[in-house]
């Protein structure tokens, strides 16, 4: 049956990729405040924006949201969401502020299967390097190359996986697109 999708003829069910987005928290500023209470900068509110028409632009619309509590990354989800038109509701999470990115993975791998599209706003180097580490190297070589040239503020990643959260590892993902934040 060239040219037909069997599946759909058959009867099966077409199933869509999971999708994650992993996105550092945009630019911070330097107040006189503790680490975890920084504020975004006004470029990093306005870069959250510029990430979130590119992320809707892309189709994209998160049935969750996993975000690092720290006032910087939660601000950037907000600015994201405000320039996407996305109204989801981020689970603010304490644990992402400090984690490692095998405690990231742990973490996206307890989302329930019904979720087919994940945002998750966090830190470097843990995005960072969850990014690589997930990247099959199958998916956009333009993206790839984009990812590899630095995942500065306000950056996202996303992927496409075909099973379950709970069984994503390393080098199991599509990486489909990259948005570099500026510099």
């Amino acid at each position: 049956m060239s040219g037909v999708d069997e599946s759909a003829v058959l009867g099966a069910p077409v199933v869509e990729p999971r999708r994650l987005v992993l996105m550092r928290h945009a630019r911070a500023g330097h107040a006189d405040a503790t680490d975890f209470d920084r504020p975004l900068a006004e470029s990093g509110v306005a870069d959250a924006h510029t990430t979130g028409r590119w992320l809707a632009a892309q189709g994209l619309t998160p049935a969750a949201a996993l975000v690092s509590a720290a006032r910087r990354a939660a601000s950037t989800f907000a600015a994201v969401a405000i320039g996407a038109g996305w109204s989801v509701t981020p689970h603010l999470d304490q644990g992402l502020y400090t984690a490692d990115e095998q405690t990231l993975l742990d973490l996206v791998r307890r989302i329930a299967d019904a979720t087919r599209t994940l945002v998750v706003v966090g830190h470097n180097p843990t995005v960072a390097t969850l990014a690589h580490l997930l990247d099959d190297g199958e998916g956009d070589p333009v993206a790839a190359v984009a990812m590899a040239g630095g995942f500065t503020p306000a950056s996202a990643a996303v992927f496409e996986y075909d099973d379950g959260w709970a069984s994503l590892d390393y080098a199991t993902a599509r990486l489909t697109a990259f948005h570099a934040g500026p510099r």
